[in-house]
């Protein structure tokens, strides 16, 4: 019986997963050829509304695809990244014509500079016009395609935003175009290269040498992480690789941590609340997306003003809350909390019992709100 059901649930999975991929065809003038493509939608993607989505574009696909779409999934479920449009190019009898570069200087020749063109010119915009895919770009290669996703960087108003390396196999010139170019980057760009001890040599060697470049760049534009897996073999790499790229390229998102609110948020020396209102507008800035301001997030302001003794910024809290739930206690419940405690009892009563008429929550009751506007009526006399 516990066969019958663990094969039932995997029949399940497949399809709820399979319900979210596209497999097309795009005719391209710039190959000459039809290429496939895998799209992962986002779950509750609906086309006539106005949401737009991050996209990412997987090289590789063949083998790629599923590992990336399956962390992107799993990631934007838990809400530490944005929902997410997922597209992979297969290249399987392609790969070695599609990342063809000159040996002189190393850029895309022939078959590698069809393949180029075919990346910005006609494949990104067709997504563009079929699905809602927004203006922040992520892209993924592995050995040669880690190599190649670099020549998108080399072009002005580079077409990616965030950059996911694995164990690129680099051209011999690539280790001089990158640091240059990414010292001078104008806009926020997340490279995130990894490898392992267990490639071959020349890969180490190559990998090691670009990694020494770019980790002493100055360049607050520029976002970089280097991971090296002492296990992982190059081709189970990208399953090590991809989930710490993902967490980094959309830290800012995700939810305030444990860890952020103890090392940062308690010891910070301007407003918690000013630090939350920046946190959101880089989210909007960085992907595109009007983020709502988490009730988790909220909470973590207000246990830093609580923990600091800073009442002062309960005010804007209590604006920007009622602004963000403003069917529920959590405006009202804050504002009171300044009025308590900077000298106006009589508001902080009236604007608990004004609280009490809208929903609970984040803990916040409606016994909770009575009980301070009765404890103030009581100590001063209303």
């Amino acid at each position: 019986m516990k066969n019958l059901l663990f094969v039932l649930c995997l029949m399940l999975t497949l399809n709820v997963t399979n319900a979210q991929i596209k497999y097309e065809t795009i005719q391209s003038s710039k190959l000459g050829e039809e290429r496939q493509i895998k799209i992962q939608l986002p779950r509750g993607y609906d086309p006539s509304d106005n949401n737009t989505y991050p996209l990412f574009v997987v090289f590789d696909a063949d083998y790629m695809f599923e590992a990336v779409a399956g962390n992107v999934d799993y990631f934007s479920y838990w809400e530490d990244m944005p929902s997410a449009i997922v597209v992979g190019i297969n290249q399987m009898g392609k790969r070695y014509d599609d990342c063809m570069y000159s040996e002189q200087n190393s850029l895309p020749i022939k078959t590698g500079a069809a393949f180029f063109e075919f990346i910005g010119l006609e494949l990104i915009p067709y997504i563009t016009k079929t699905y809602k895919s927004g203006s922040y770009r992520v892209v993924v290669g592995h050995g040669e395609t880690a190599n190649f996703i670099n020549y998108y960087l080399l072009k002005p108003n580079a077409l990616f935003s965030s950059y996911i390396a694995v164990s690129p196999n680099l051209a011999p010139n690539m280790i001089d175009y990158l640091p240059e170019t990414l010292a001078k980057v104008n806009k926020q760009t997340f490279y995130c290269l990894s490898s392992t001890v267990n490639a071959s040599k020349s890969v180490k060697d190559m990998v090691n040498v670009l990694n020494s470049d770019l980790a002493v760049i100055e360049n607050e534009n520029f976002k970089y992480s280097y991971t090296q897996f002492d296990e992982a073999s190059h081709y189970s790499l990208p399953t090590y690789a991809i989930p710490g790229a993902i967490e980094r390229i959309f830290k800012v998102y995700q939810p305030i941590s444990k860890k952020e609110y103890k090392e940062v948020i308690l010891e910070l020396e301007i407003s918690p609340v000013l630090y939350l209102q920046e946190k959101y507008a880089q989210i909007l800035n960085l992907y595109g997306i009007d983020k709502q301001i988490l009730i988790n997030d909220f909470k973590a302001i207000a246990a830093a003003i609580e923990k600091n003794e800073t009442f002062e910024y309960y005010e804007e809290l209590g604006k920007m809350a009622r602004k963000a739930y403003p069917n529920t206690m959590l405006g009202g419940y804050y504002l009171g909390r300044f009025y308590e405690e900077t000298g106006d009892p009589k508001r902080a009563m009236r604007t608990y019992q004004s609280a009490y008429t809208f929903d609970e929550i984040a803990g916040i009751t409606k016994d909770e709100v009575l009980e301070r506007a009765e404890s103030i009526k009581q100590d001063f006399g209303y």
